[in-house]
């Protein structure tokens, strides 16, 4: 009895290994949100699934909200979104985002519905973006540090979109809590 009891931890360790720990390291991992900057699309301690793998086949796209390591510390993540794309050029004028490129050589206004309409985007400036890599923003404009400050992105640096946001740690003890109080 002990035998298969063994035998079937065994079995059931190998099978983790051999499928959960690829999937977590070359498909999707968990990240948290730590501060402000992506504020109110993502808060504190919400659990975010990030996709490692589509970036393989595609390139990120305007508006993707990425994790990666940004130039100015490789040893720490970020969350932003793309904003500025290789080609493009991003001008921040007067609180808002423009965007120059070859389809567009007069420019256009960014629009930017996941902001709320009293934010703006704080500071002035012309950003180039070059071939491999990108220009990004945090949504809470006033608390991100961000391509405003550091500069471009290399493309190699990021790890993958955000696909799924999960239950914040946030609100589920919101939810523990009504459940309790009576």
């Amino acid at each position: 009895m002990r035998k298969l009891k063994l035998f079937q931890f065994l079995e059931t360790l190998f099978l983790v290994l051999l499928i959960v720990l690829p999937i977590r390291f070359f498909l999707f991992e968990p990240f948290f949100v730590v501060g402000q900057s992506m504020e109110p699309t993502f808060h504190s301690f919400d659990y975010l699934i990030v996709d490692k793998i589509s970036y393989r086949f595609e390139k990120p796209q305007r508006n993707d909200v990425i994790i990666f390591r940004p130039p100015v510390d490789p040893s720490v993540f970020y969350i932003k979104r793309v904003i500025g794309l290789p080609g493009d050029t991003v001008i921040i004028q007067n609180g808002h985002v423009y965007i120059q490129n070859k389809h567009h050589p007069q420019g256009y206004e960014l629009q930017e519905p996941y902001l709320p309409s009293t934010d703006t985007t704080p500071g002035n400036g012309v950003f180039k973006v070059t071939a491999g890599h990108y220009f990004v923003l945090g949504d809470n404009r006033a608390a991100s540090y961000d391509s405003r400050r550091w500069g471009l992105l290399p493309a190699q640096n990021i790890i993958g979109k955000v696909e799924l946001n999960l239950v914040p740690i946030s609100a589920l003890f919101k939810i523990v809590r009504s459940g309790l109080a009576r």
